[in-house]
């Protein structure tokens, strides 16, 4: 909670009790014999209450007035101080000194904005989280010694050296060395890309295993890490956000109020004077146009229509669904088109063992042999083939382990000389192998020098991947888009298994915001939502009218950067949250068309003086109530 709610919901508190014990000292408090009630009229009792309505709506009033002096005139925040003031003016003619409508009022209204802004700004918070894929400084050596220094110094053509684990900080050429590269925050890919010299890197990939000497090519400002950076603060200032009901409602009711009240108050009197001859009786008319600015005020609208939302909003959480705040809720309703990140977000960005081919040794064997050889390597194919394994490894039986670079592994185990590794391997051993058709990393094993078949690792979809495809298009959803930083053929596979509408494959962040930027600017895709789950995927879910979050192996990054995060990392949730919104929107307008029919009657009830202040009020709280019950169904 920021310091802004904290105060805000502390007057709130403060108003309340100070109300409730103003009206409890009203019904029991005498000084000396005169009831506390009967010193109403008295002008510190009329001070008092002038006290609790400026704590609680001193706010308003001054927006009313900005409002005033640059020429917004009619909207919610005028509305709710010609009402209130309007409240008091009434209760000072009638010399009720019932100085509690004007007050409740603004509390009503105060209360329901505080619970909208917190909504709102609850789960938002700054996107500082991004700055880890920011590298702190890079290494170039002086003297025969790595010395550290600001990547922000270093000119284009410099020489730098990124050792294991470090983060590359400036794109650049590799000049010398082999290694593996994490290039996940950048293009979503969970497998690490095989680099050596003359291959171009880009900052914020992570160097894996060997030592690399780079020439950058770029000052730290141009970076490709930079770039995402700059993406996501851009973004967020030309993100399309839903209006709030209340201020579109309040620019045509409003003024509309008023000139009625206003006409109300003039121009009967001048009709009964020069018209009827008869007396102009303006108090009694004045009096009336009061009473009807008193039951404008949209109280059943002001609370029930922001609980409609939390309703919706309460209803989501419980489903693994946050949504943060109403706004998003009423985009996402309205949503036509939804794109995707593929991995980690239709796949479930962890490569498995998918199939063993033409093998001439049981599967078992084959993957047994694969397991030991690579037992001593961290790379993420030989964790796959480990957990394929599934068993515990007896490193007695390994021996003479030799990692090829690039290319994979040789070792003997139980006797055997296994050669587990890529294409590269194999022509370099001259092994006569067998290609293999099946989308994935194929990692082909030798025994003995005699070829004994392939093991496919890929990436493996997420068991709701396919029925969330389409539930989305029986919730109204008319274009799937897949956007990822994979290879085409990857990604051909996975859109035709997932029949997705379009895909674009290799993918850089900026490309991805550009594609973006392309559906968002035809207007045949209505509202467009992007769904992603890396830190890559930042500024695109910034970007979209909504961005979907996956929340529990998605990046704070990402997070932060959503409109709506999915706890559970579930597509499958999506659709359901287009239904929950789709649901809540529609209570919404129930409860806006029956508290403004209810309301309408009551106006004109009031300007013909058959409904007192008193009577309006209750009809105005019978709307609520009913309003209110009706908001719980979401």
């Amino acid at each position: 909670m920021t310091k802004k709610q904290k105060k805000n919901l502390f007057r709130i508190i403060i108003s309340a009790l100070l109300l409730v014990i103003v009206n409890i000292l009203s019904h029991f408090l005498v000084i000396k014999g005169i009831p506390f009630s009967k010193l109403f009229h008295s002008i510190p009792v009329t001070v008092l209450y002038l006290i609790i309505y400026i704590i609680i709506g001193g706010d308003i009033l001054r927006k009313a007035f900005r409002g005033i002096l640059n020429g917004r005139v009619f909207d919610e925040n005028f509305l709710m101080a010609i009402a209130t003031t309007g409240a008091f003016v009434l209760a000072v003619y009638e010399r009720s000194a019932d100085y509690n409508e004007a007050v409740a009022v603004m509390l009503f209204y105060q209360t329901g904005e505080f619970f909208q802004s917190y909504a709102a700004g609850k789960s938002r918070k700054s996107i500082a989280s991004l700055m880890d894929i920011r590298p702190d400084y890079a290494n170039i050596e002086q003297n025969g010694k790595l010395e550290r220094v600001n990547p922000e110094t270093i000119e284009p053509g410099t020489d730098i050296i990124v050792q294991p684990g470090e983060k590359i900080p400036l794109d650049g050429i590799v000049v010398s060395g082999q290694s593996s590269v994490n290039t996940i925050a950048l293009t979503g890919e969970s497998l690490p890309r095989e680099i050596s010299e003359g291959c171009e890197v880009l900052a914020g990939m992570i160097n894996l295993n060997g030592v690399l000497k780079i020439r950058t090519s770029r000052v730290f400002g141009e970076s490709t890490v930079s770039k995402i950076l700059n993406l996501v603060e851009n973004a967020s200032s030309r993100k399309s956000k839903s209006e709030d009901f209340i201020s579109k409602f309040a620019r045509v009711y409003t003024p509309l109020v008023v000139f009625s009240a206003l006409a109300l108050a003039v121009l009967p009197p001048v009709v009964r004077l020069l018209l009827l001859k008869l007396p102009a009786q303006w108090m009694n008319w004045c009096y009336r146009a009061l009473i009807f600015l008193v039951i404008s005020c949209p109280c059943a609208l002001v609370i029930s229509i922001p609980l409609s939302f939390f309703s919706g909003l309460g209803r989501a959480s419980r489903n693994g669904i946050l949504i943060k705040g109403s706004n998003f809720m009423e985009t996402l309703s309205k949503t036509k088109t939804v794109v995707f990140d593929k991995t980690g977000t239709l796949t479930k960005g962890v490569f498995e063992v998918s199939g063993v081919h033409h093998n001439k040794l049981e599967n078992e064997k084959i993957l047994e042999y694969a397991a030991l050889a690579e037992c001593a390597s961290s790379h993420p194919i030989s964790k796959s083939l480990l957990s394929a394994y599934g068993r515990q490894i007896d490193r007695n039986r390994v021996s003479n382990i030799e990692e090829i670079s690039g290319k994979g592994i040789t070792a003997q185990v139980d006797g055997h000389k296994i050669a587990v590794g890529n294409l590269k391997l194999m022509e370099k051993l001259g092994i006569e192998y067998i290609p293999c058709h099946c989308v994935g990393t194929i990692i082909h094993v030798v025994i003995d020098g005699e070829y004994s078949g392939h093991i496919v690792i890929s990436d493996v979809e997420k068991e709701n991947s396919r029925q969330a495809l389409e539930e989305l298009k029986k919730s109204g959803v008319s274009k799937t888009v897949m956007l990822t930083g994979d290879s085409e053929k990857v990604t051909q596979v996975v859109a035709a298994n997932l029949s997705i509408d379009e895909f674009y494959a290799g993918l850089l962040p900026q490309d991805k915001v550009e594609k973006l930027e392309q559906l968002l600017g035809d207007k045949n895709n209505g509202i467009v939502a992007f769904t992603g789950d890396g830190i890559n995927d930042a500024p695109v879910l910034t970007r979209a009218d909504i961005g979907i979050a996956m929340g529990a192996m998605g990046s704070d990054a990402a997070i932060e950067a959503a409109d709506i995060v999915l706890m559970d990392d579930d597509p499958l949730k999506i659709s359901k949250a287009i239904r929950l919104s789709k649901k809540c929107l529609r209570i919404v307008y129930e409860n806006i068309g029956f508290a403004l029919i209810v309301k309408a009657a009551c106006l004109v009830l009031g300007a013909f003086g058959i409904a007192g202040m008193w009577s309006a009020i209750f009809a105005d709280v019978g709307v609520m109530i009913i309003a209110v019950l009706n908001s719980m169904r979401a």
